[in-house]
């Protein structure tokens, strides 16, 4: 699987590592997924997604997986 958000789509951007001597080379940021298992109580099972850190805290608040994926406008299938 890719290095990827299932939720907000969030994957690794480009940039540069800067030495003191201010020498530039290409590294990559990398964002921080976490595999979680999210029970959703509609469907009675738990579903394993990879989702970043901003998503696992904004799920929270919201109350479930299923009520941020209606706030987002996405289906749970597009998620899958």
């Amino acid at each position: 699987m890719s290095r990827k958000c299932a939720i907000t789509g969030k994957g690794p951007l480009s940039g540069n590592n800067v030495s003191f001597s201010q020498k530039k080379t290409k590294r990559r940021f990398l964002p921080n997924l976490q595999t979680r298992n999210v029970y959703i109580p509609e469907m009675n099972r738990t579903v394993k997604i990879k989702m970043s850190a901003r998503a696992i805290r904004t799920m929270d608040k919201k109350g479930g997986l299923m009520n941020y994926l209606r706030s987002e406008g996405l289906k749970l299938k597009d998620v899958i």
